[in-house]
C-alpha cells in the first residue's frame, strides 16, 4: 500500500501535533455504527418497524453479542421501545442489558425523536426527552450523556441550555449553513464551548461539536453509486422494486479490492483531522435505515479496519469501533482550551446558495397548528388529573387508565416533535398518520377530563337559586391551566340568539351573543370570565324564557354589525380621508373606508399613534426544475417579490360591550362568490387587575387563508411607519428572542431573510414596539423598514424527479385558521407583557361542555373544594405532572432493583413533577427580571400536603446533588452571564430561589390520603 497520495496531509498533520515517537500512529479515528430512523418521513412507523427498524436492532444485538471490540449507539427511543415491548425476546433483553451495561451498545440523545429546533416548542422538546429519558432509567439504570441531532435543519441555541439541563457532556450537530460550516472547518473551529443563554450561568454551557462537510454518513465509494461502507443495501418498502437493494449495495470487500477500501477511509479520515484540534477523528458510520444485516456491515468493516491497523504506523493512524462516549472521553481527557460560543443560533440553514431550508417553516400549516393544540391539551389535562388524584376520592374514575390516556398522548405529542413530522417535511400518508395519532391521543384525554369532571361535579347539586332549566342549553366548565388568575373571554358556539348565562352561584354574567362569523345558522357567544390558577369556573347556558320581563332574567347583549361594501384594491385612490375607529381601554383602531384596510393604531398609555396596515400577499414560484430551483417542502424560492393576491375586500364591524370584532374578507378576484383570505380581529373590554391588563392590551387576530392556488405561498404583511432599521427579533422555540438584522445575499436575499417564529416576534423603533404573538410556528421576516411579513400558508408543485419517485409533494388544498395577537407599546410595556401574553395564548382556558338534559345546574362547585395554585407574575408553572415511573428516586436502590431482575412496582400516583421557569431575561424588566424565591410546599398546599422536596435534572433521571457534568477548558475566563450564578438553597428545603430564565425540575413527594 503506498501512502504518498496522502503525504500533503501528513505534512499538515505534523504541524498542527508535535512529532512523537513512530512507536504509535498519531491519529486516533473512532468509527461510530448507528442507524437514521426516521420517525415519520417517507414510511409511517408501522411500515418501518416491519420492513428495517426491527431486523436492526434483532441484527446489531446478535453481532455486538458475538464480538466485544463492535460498538453501536441507538438514538430514536420510540423505535427501540416498540422494539424492546413488542418484539424482543428476554433472551435479547438479557443481551441488550449486558450491552448497555459494558458499554457497547450506547444511547444517545434518549428522546422519543430527533427533533427538530426551528419549529418545535421548547415544552415539547424537554417532553420528548423525558419520555425517551424516563424510559431508559427505569429499564436499563443509564442516562444518556451525549446528543445526536445530527439532521435538523438548522441549529437553534435553546437546545444546548436545554441538554446541559439533562446532564449532557457534549451535544453534536450537522446541518448549519454552508459558508459558515466551510469558514469553521478552514479555521479548525468546529467545536467549541456553547453557551445558549446570555442570563444563565456557564454550568449551563456545553462542548459542541458539529459534523463537518461528510455529516453523519461515510464517503461515497467508487464501487457503487451509493453512501460508501454499506454492504446490507437498501431496504425494500411495498411497492418497490427488489432490485433497488442491490443498487444501493456495496461490493464485498476481498483480498483484491481491500485496498480502495481502506485508501478512501484512510484518506478521509486524514482530511477530517485537519478541521479538528486534537489528534481524535469522529467518523460517523451510518446512514438511513442501514444495520438493517449488520452482520453484512460488521463482517466487512472488520477486514477494512484489521487491514488498517495492521498498517497503522505506515498509514500513521488506527481506527476503533466506537461510542459517541468513546469519542468525547478522548477529546475532553487532551485538555485543550476551547473557544466559547454566545447564545446566537444557527438558524436559517442554507445548504448551497440557492437553496435557503426556510420554506418548512410554514409547510403544513394545519398539522403545525394541530400539534400545538395537542401539546396544550396535554398540558391542562396533566394539571387537572394531578389535582383530581391528589385531592379527590376516586369515585367513578380509575387513575391507572386515567394515567394511560396522558401516556398516549405524551407519546404521540413527543413524535410529532420529529425533524420530518411537524416541519412537514414528510409524503401526504405519513401527514395522514400523525393526524390520526394525535387526533387518537386528544380524544383519550378529552375523555379524561369529560370523566374528571363528571367525578368531582355532580351534575345534580343544588341550585337554590336557579329555576329548572329549559332542554336545549349546556353546562359548561371552564378549566384554567395556568398558576395566574385569569381574566379573558371564552367563545361559545350556540344555535339560539337569545341566551341566559349564569355561574355556580346561580348569578348572572357579563356576556355578549352575536352572528357567528363563518356559520350562518350559528351565534357566537362571548362570556367574560375570571379564573383563579389551576381552578374551575362552572356556567349554565340556556335559551331565555320567552318572558324576560316577567322573570327578570338578564340576557347578553346582542351585538350589532355594520356592513360596508366591497373595495377594489386598485381603484384605492384616496387613503385615510375617511375612518373609523374601535377602541377599548388600552387602543384604539382607525379602519379606512377608502379601502377597507386597517389605516393605524393609537396606543393610550404611551399615548402614540403608529401608522399600520396589513394585506395578503404571496410568493410565486417556479414548478420546473429544468427552468431553476423550485420551492419544495424543505426549501424556499420565490419567483420574485411578493405580490398582492386580492383584488377587493369587503369589511364587517360587529360590535357590543364586551368584544368589538371587524372582519375583513379578501377575494382573489372580484367576482368570487367566497373570499380566499379573511382577518376576524377582535378588542376586548374587561376590568383592570388579576390579568385584565393582558386582555386589554392585545389585538385577536385569526385568519381564514386558503385554498390556495398552485405555487402560491401566502404571507400576511404588516406595515408601519415604525423606523426598525429592518431588524426583527424572533424567538428560539418560545425561549427566547434572537435578533435578525436584514442582510443581502448574492442569491436568495428574500429566502435567507426568513426565520422561524414559534411563539413571538417584534419589530422596534426607538420609542415603539410591535409584538406578533402566534399559536403556531410560522416562518418570519422583515423585508421593508418597518414591515414584519409572517407566512401562513404554501401549496406546491414542481417537478423535481426526487420527489415525484417518493410523493414528497406540499399540494396541500386546505383552508387554515391560524392566530396572532398584536401588542403595541413602548418597549417597557410590551416587555413586561410579552411573556405572560404568549402563555395566555398558548394555554387558553379549556371548555367542556355538556348538555342539559333537564339537570338541575350544579351550585357552588366552581368555589368549593378547590384552592388555587399562585405563582409569582415572573414564574411559569411549566409542568405539574404524575409521570407515573416506577424507579426510585434514590439511584443506589434503582440500581440494586435492577440488578436483582425485580418487576416494577405500581406506578407512584404521590410522586408529583414539577417545573417552574423564569420567564425573563436578567436585563429585561427593573421588577420582573429579578430573582424570585417561592415556598413550594405553601404554593402547593392546595393540592395536599407536601412531605419532600427532590430537585432532579431536566428529564428527572439525576439528583442534581449527584450530577456531576464535565468541564471544558476555555479560552473567555468569564465563567458566567448576568447575575444567575447563585448558590442553590439547601437541598431538599421547600423554598427555591429562581434566577432569570433558569428552569428547575423537582419531584414533589404528597402525603397519602
Amino acid at each position: 500500500m503506498e501512502p504518498r497520495g496522502w503525504l500533503p496531509l501528513l505534512l499538515q498533520l505534523g504541524l498542527m501535533w508535535p512529532l512523537g515517537a513512530l512507536s504509535e500512529p498519531r491519529l486516533r479515528v473512532f468509527v461510530v455504527p448507528h442507524s437514521h430512523m426516521d420517525v415519520g418521513w417517507l414510511h409511517t412507523v408501522q411500515e418501518s418497524m416491519q420492513v428495517y427498524v426491527t431486523n436492526v436492532y434483532n441484527s446489531v444485538v446478535e453481532e455486538l453479542t458475538l464480538e466485544k471490540k463492535r460498538r453501536f449507539i441507538a438514538v430514536e427511543q420510540e423505535y427501540f421501545r416498540l422494539w424492546w415491548d413488542g418484539v424482543a425476546s428476554d433472551g435479547q433483553k438479557s443481551q441488550v442489558r449486558q450491552l448497555v451495561a459494558e458499554g457497547r451498545l450506547e444511547f444517545v440523545l434518549g428522546g422519543q425523536v430527533m427533533h427538530d429546533e426551528a419549529v418545535t416548542h421548547f415544552d415539547d422538546q424537554i417532553l420528548q426527552l423525558t419520555e425517551g429519558h424516563g424510559f431508559l432509567y427505569e429499564t436499563f439504570g443509564v442516562r444518556p450523556q451525549f446528543s445526536w441531532q445530527v439532521d435538523p435543519f438548522g441549529a437553534s441555541s435553546t437546545t444546548p441550555t436545554l441538554f446541559a439541563l439533562a446532564g449532557f457532556n457534549a451535544h453534536v450537530i450537522s446541518r448549519i449553513d454552508y459558508n459558515l460550516k466551510k469558514a469553521m472547518q478552514d479555521n479548525r473551529e468546529l467545536q467549541f464551548v456553547w453557551r445558549g443563554s446570555r442570563s444563565l450561568s456557564a454550568q449551563q454551557e456545553i462542548f459542541t461539536h458539529v459534523l463537518d462537510q461528510f455529516s453523519y454518513w461515510p464517503p461515497n465509494a467508487p464501487l457503487s453509486l451509493s453512501e460508501g461502507f454499506n454492504w446490507d443495501g437498501e431496504a425494500i418498502f411495498p411497492g418497490t422494486s427488489p432490485d433497488d437493494m442491490y443498487l444501493q449495495m456495496q461490493i464485498p470487500v476481498t483480498k483484491d479490492n481491500i485496498q480502495i477500501f481502506t485508501s478512501l477511509l484512510v484518506k478521509n479520515a486524514l482530511a477530517r483531522a485537519t478541521w479538528f484540534r486534537t489528534p481524535h477523528v469522529l467518523w460517523p458510520w451510518g446512514c438511513d435505515r442501514q444495520f438493517f444485516n449488520a452482520s453484512l456491515q460488521f463482517t466487512n468493516m472488520d477486514i477494512v479496519m484489521e487491514y488498517i491497523n495492521s498498517h497503522s504506523l505506515e498509514f500513521n493512524l488506527s481506527v476503533e469501533y466506537a461510542t459517541l462516549g468513546d469519542y468525547f472521553r478522548a477529546v475532553h481527557s487532551d485538555q485543550v482550551s476551547w473557544q466559547v460560543r454566545d447564545h446566537r443560533d444557527f438558524l436559517p440553514y442554507s445548504s448551497d446558495m440557492y437553496h435557503a431550508w426556510t420554506g418548512f417553516y410554514a409547510s403544513r400549516s394545519g398539522l403545525k397548528g394541530l400539534a400545538r393544540r395537542a401539546s396544550s391539551l396535554l398540558y391542562a389535562g396533566e394539571s387537572m388529573f394531578t389535582r383530581y388524584v391528589l385531592l379527590a376520592p376516586h369515585r367513578f374514575l380509575d387513575p391507572a387508565w386515567g394515567l394511560q390516556q396522558l401516556q398516549q398522548l405524551r407519546w404521540v405529542v413527543s413524535e410529532v416533535q420529529h425533524h420530518d413530522a411537524i416541519t412537514g417535511t414528510h409524503v401526504p400518508n405519513v401527514g395522514d398518520m400523525f393526524v390520526e395519532h394525535l387526533s387518537t391521543g386528544m380524544q383519550g384525554v378529552h375523555n379524561l377530563m369529560s370523566y374528571i369532571i363528571q367525578d368531582r361535579f355532580p351534575a345534580h347539586s343544588a341550585c337554590s337559586l336557579c329555576a329548572g332549566p329549559e332542554p336545549g342549553g349546556h353546562f359548561a366548565v371552564v378549566y384554567n391551566p395556568l398558576a395566574w388568575t385569569v381574566t379573558t373571554i371564552i367563545t361559545l358556539t350556540v344555535d339560539f340568539p337569545k341566551v341566559s348565562v349564569t355561574d355556580e352561584s346561580g348569578l348572572p354574567v357579563p356576556a355578549q351573543v352575536q352572528p357567528s362569523k363563518e356559520m350562518p345558522s350559528a351565534y357566537d357567544l362571548h362570556v367574560l370570565t375570571m379564573i383563579p390558577g389551576l381552578s374551575y369556573r362552572h356556567y349554565s347556558i340556556r335559551p331565555s324564557r320567552s318572558s324576560q320581563e316577567k322573570t327578570g332574567e338578564p340576557e347578553p347583549f346582542v351585538a350589532k354589525t355594520m356592513q360596508f361594501g366591497g373595495r377594489l384594491r386598485r381603484l384605492a385612490r384616496q387613503v385615510g380621508g375617511s375612518l373609523v375607529p374601535v377602541n377599548n381601554d388600552c387602543y384604539i383602531v382607525f379602519l379606512d373606508l377608502d379601502t377597507n384596510l386597517m389605516h393605524s393604531v393609537w396606543e393610550r398609555q404611551s399615548n402614540r399613534k403608529v401608522y399600520m396596515t396589513q394585506q395578503f400577499m404571496e410568493y410565486h414560484t417556479n414548478s420546473d426544475v429544468w427552468k431553476g430551483p423550485v420551492s419544495d417542502n424543505y426549501v424556499f424560492t420565490p419567483s420574485g417579490v411578493a405580490e398582492p393576491a386580492w383584488e377587493a375586500v369587503r369589511m364587517e364591524i360587529v360590535e357590543g360591550p364586551l368584544v368589538t370584532e371587524i372582519r375583513q374578507y379578501f377575494y382573489r378576484k372580484v367576482n368570487d362568490s367566497e373570499p380566499t383570505f379573511a382577518i376576524y380581529s377582535r378588542l376586548a373590554r374587561g376590568p383592570q387587575g388579576s390579568g385584565g391588563e393582558l386582555l386589554c392590551h392585545r389585538i385577536e387576530q385569526e385568519y381564514r387563508v386558503g385554498p390556495l392556488e398552485l405555487n402560491r405561498e401566502a404571507i400576511l404583511r404588516t406595515s408601519t411607519k415604525l423606523n426598525t432599521g429592518q431588524v426583527l427579533h424572533s424567538d428560539n422555540n418560545g425561549y427566547q428572542m434572537q435578533r435578525r438584522p436584514y442582510r443581502d445575499y448574492k442569491n436568495n436575499t428574500i429566502a435567507r431573510n426568513y426565520y422561524p417564529m414559534v411563539q413571538s416576534a417584534f419589530i422596534q423603533s426607538r420609542r415603539s414596539r410591535l409584538v406578533l404573538l402566534s399559536e403556531q410556528a410560522h416562518g418570519v421576516s422583515s423585508q421593508g423598514n418597518g414591515q414584519v411579513e409572517v407566512m401562513l400558508h404554501r401549496r406546491l408543485v414542481n417537478n423535481d424527479p426526487g420527489n415525484l419517485v417518493v410523493d414528497l409533494t406540499l399540494n396541500d388544498p386546505s383552508v387554515v385558521h391560524p392566530v396572532l395577537w398584536l401588542l403595541l407599546g413602548s418597549r417597557a410595556l410590551t416587555s413586561g407583557l410579552r411573556q405572560r401574553s404568549r402563555l395566555a395564548l398558548q394555554h387558553r382556558p379549556v371548555v367542556m361542555l355538556r348538555e342539559i338534559n333537564g339537570e338541575i345546574a350544579p351550585r357552588g362547585s366552581g368555589s368549593r373544594q378547590q384552592e388555587a395554585v399562585t405563582l409569582p407574575p415572573s414564574i411559569h408553572l411549566q409542568i405539574l405532572s404524575i409521570p407515573g415511573w416506577k424507579y426510585s428516586s434514590n439511584h443506589t436502590e434503582h440500581l440494586r432493583t435492577l440488578q436483582k431482575g425485580e418487576a416494577g412496582v405500581q406506578a407512584d400516583l404521590r410522586r408529583v413533577l414539577l417545573r417552574l421557569q423564569h420567564l425573563y431575561e436578567v436585563d429585561q424588566d427593573p421588577v420582573l427580571s429579578r430573582p424570585v424565591t417561592v415556598n413550594l410546599r405553601s404554593v402547593l398546599g392546595g393540592l395536599g400536603s407536601v412531605v419532600s422536596v427532590e430537585e432532579r435534572s431536566l428529564t428527572g433521571t439525576w439528583d442534581v446533588n449527584e450530577m456531576r457534568r464535565w468541564t471544558w477548558s476555555r479560552r473567555d475566563p468569564h465563567h458566567h452571564r448576568g447575575n444567575s450564578s447563585q448558590p442553590s438553597p439547601p437541598p431538599g428545603g421547600p423554598e427555591v430561589t429562581i434566577y432569570p430564565k433558569e428552569i428547575r425540575t423537582f419531584f414533589i413527594h404528597f402525603q397519602e390520603h
